[in-house]
């Protein structure tokens, strides 16, 4: 599938159009029930909630590859991150495999300089990830709004102004879809200004072992020297073949990153979070 860059519509409100809000966790998501109804009302250009709905299906390989739900270990991450108290303060983040794009957005709240997006579907792109965005930003920048002038005895810091306010957050975001080579090419051969990932983040796409090659090449290079990717992962997934130890299996014999699982979760099917560096780095 072709990459495409998904512009920000200058009207902010048009995105947020016929949308239903949910909260979790301090998050704002879009809910994909009402989502995926506009969606077999004609609001789905590729027609993939028709075709997962058809085929009762959450996985269609080559057609739709499951961001119209948000998975499990979406959360694991999300816990992670504040339990080991990663930082993204000014990091270049890239939310890869999005889908509903809730890793990217905790990036973007922990002060991230640039947050990029990327899902396989353009629809999950349109439809969930950007509404997603807008509103957490929005919310952001009500917040930051509000109650940020109370006195302090130091000067303020370099980028107080309006640095989380509402155009200034979007404005470090960009959107794209397609598929993870199609998407890097783009990247790498664009005429904008394009620096390597502090951090990728990822969450359940090593479920087919045919992606493998494609996810690691991806990593190796948009990855900066020194960076970090943070996977989450089921240690198995029953009917597709993938898992996190099958994908373990795969760095190793690549040589080229260095990985360590660091953090498994035992309840019900074992779910891991691993954390990849390249070999190299310092």
């Amino acid at each position: 599938k072709a990459a495409k860059e998904h512009n920000i519509p200058e009207d902010l409100s048009k995105i947020l159009e016929n949308k239903v809000m949910e909260t979790v966790s301090d998050l704002c998501y879009v809910n994909m029930s009402v989502v995926e109804m506009m969606c077999l009302d004609g609001a789905d250009r590729e027609g993939i909630v028709s075709k997962s709905v058809s085929s009762h299906s959450d996985l269609i390989p080559g057609v739709y590859e499951g961001g119209l739900k948000i998975w499990e270990c979406t959360f694991d991450l999300i816990d992670y991150f504040s339990e080991a108290e990663i930082q993204f303060t000014n990091k270049t983040v890239l939310d890869l495999g999005c889908g509903a794009g809730l890793l990217g957005i905790t990036a973007l709240r922990g002060r991230a300089e640039k947050v990029h997006f990327q899902d396989y579907n353009s629809t999950v792109i349109d439809e969930i990830t950007l509404p997603n965005v807008v509103v957490n930003c929005i919310k952001a920048g009500k917040r930051m709004g509000s109650g940020d002038n109370k006195k302090t005895s130091k000067p303020p810091s370099k980028k107080p102004r309006k640095a989380e306010c509402l155009p200034d957050v979007l404005t470090k975001c960009r959107f794209f879809s397609g598929e993870w080579s199609e998407v890097r090419q783009l990247l790498l051969s664009s005429n904008k200004p394009f620096s390597k990932y502090d951090v990728i983040l990822t969450s359940e796409t090593v479920y087919n072992p045919d992606y493998y090659s494609t996810l690691h090449d991806t990593l190796a290079q948009l990855l900066d020297k020194n960076g970090r990717v943070y996977l989450a992962s089921k240690s198995h997934y029953f009917g597709v073949g993938g898992g996190i130890y099958l994908f373990e299996e795969f760095i190793e014999e690549r040589n080229v990153f260095r990985s360590s699982i660091v953090k498994t979760i035992d309840k019900g099917l074992q779910r891991c979070i691993m954390e990849m560096t390249f070999k190299d780095s310092s």
